[in-house]
């Protein structure tokens, strides 16, 4: 049996220019890093041939040739079917996926899955990856094979882990490098920020591909908002380089206004009133993670506030989500092959619904 955990990740500044449309032209940056919400690919063997994937409510049960036939983009269990292609080997296995978090809360999830499994059946069988190479492969996947208008910083995030920033060269060239803070930064920096999901779950796909047509025509709004997140991610990284946390908290409030001029898209009436209900009970600064539009409001507040703005926070009705950074990436955290299928072929796996969990 061989088990993977992949992270997701929550960012700063710099969403939207890791689009291409963005990046190739101008250089992108983001500031970002992987929190201890996982994403888990558990393989196991099989005898008779086949192919099994499973998650808490999806299932395929194939052969190898039948998989090859199929069309993965569209299709339910898209993700793994897009890797299991584009590997391209003959293999018979077990695969069931679960994740701690449910999709569409803006955390970089649909990347951590491909991640995570592209890092699980390439360590099956046997084949090296760097980081590099398991970001950008996953980024080929998602957006080459299954067509999906993404940015590259998910899959970076979810492979190296860590706080980084991360910058996208006009080449396609990416180079990320973690931040060299003290301990006692990181430490304040994690107890000063809050995370609650809205209660919205959405695809972030469409969002970005309107992101991306922006940019793309040169439409003067988006691409000035554009070039100002890239600046505040510049600006970010050097406040908590020198310690000056108070700084980085009113940035993310500005990068927060610069994004939503990216596109309408990006925020809602909603999202609207809970960011100026956390500003007003403390909140110096926030942002809605990922593209908009749903998913989960990250918020930054200082120790003397932080029990005003829990209380307030929850008399919205939306729940806090405890996390920390992850400094590990994607790894593989089981791979024991005296943990055995059963003989006859094909694992026995107990799925319980999330409903009834």
């Amino acid at each position: 049996m061989l088990i993977v955990r992949s992270p997701v990740r929550i960012s700063f500044a710099g969403g939207g220019t890791d689009l291409p449309a963005y990046f190739e032209e101008f250089g992108g940056a983001v500031l970002s890093t992987a929190i201890n919400k996982y994403f888990y690919t558990i393989l196991g063997k099989r005898r008779d041939g086949r192919v099994q994937v499973i998650s808490s409510d999806l299932r395929i049960f194939e052969t190898w040739q039948h998989i090859v036939a199929m069309s993965a983009k569209d299709n339910e269990v898209e993700i793994p079917l897009a890797v299991l292609k584009d590997l391209g080997r003959d293999i018979a296995l077990d695969m069931f996926l679960a994740s701690e978090i449910p999709p569409g809360t803006g955390l970089g999830s649909s990347a951590s899955v491909c991640v995570g499994i592209l890092r699980a059946l390439t360590a099956h069988l046997q084949i090296p990856l760097s980081q590099y190479e398991l970001a950008e492969r996953s980024f080929h996947i998602v957006r080459n094979l299954l067509g999906r208008q993404i940015g590259k910083q998910d899959g970076y995030a979810a492979a190296f882990g860590g706080l980084n920033f991360v910058t996208f060269y006009r080449d396609g060239g990416v180079l990320v490098e973690p931040l060299a803070l003290d301990a006692e930064i990181i430490r304040e920096l994690q107890s000063n920020l809050s995370l609650y999901f809205t209660g919205s779950a959405r695809h972030s796909w469409p969002i970005l591909e309107g992101q991306q047509k922006a940019t793309s025509n040169h439409t003067r709004s988006a691409v000035d908002a554009l070039h100002e997140v890239r600046k505040l991610a510049d600006r970010m990284r050097e406040a908590l380089g020198s310690g000056n946390l108070t700084a980085f908290g009113s940035m993310l409030d500005e990068a927060w206004q610069a994004k939503k001029r990216v596109s309408r898209g990006i925020s809602t009436s909603r999202i609207d009133q809970l960011y100026r209900f956390a500003r007003e009970h403390g909140a110096l600064g926030g942002k809605i993670t990922g593209a908009g539009g749903g998913g989960s409001l990250l918020l930054y507040c200082e120790p003397e506030h932080q029990e005003s703005l829990r209380v307030a926070m929850t008399s919205t009705g939306i729940n806090e989500m405890t996390f920390a950074f992850d400094f590990q990436g994607a790894q593989v955290i089981v791979n024991d092959p005296s943990i055995v299928s059963h003989e006859q072929g094909g694992g026995r796996w107990t799925v319980t619904p999330a409903s009834a969990a």
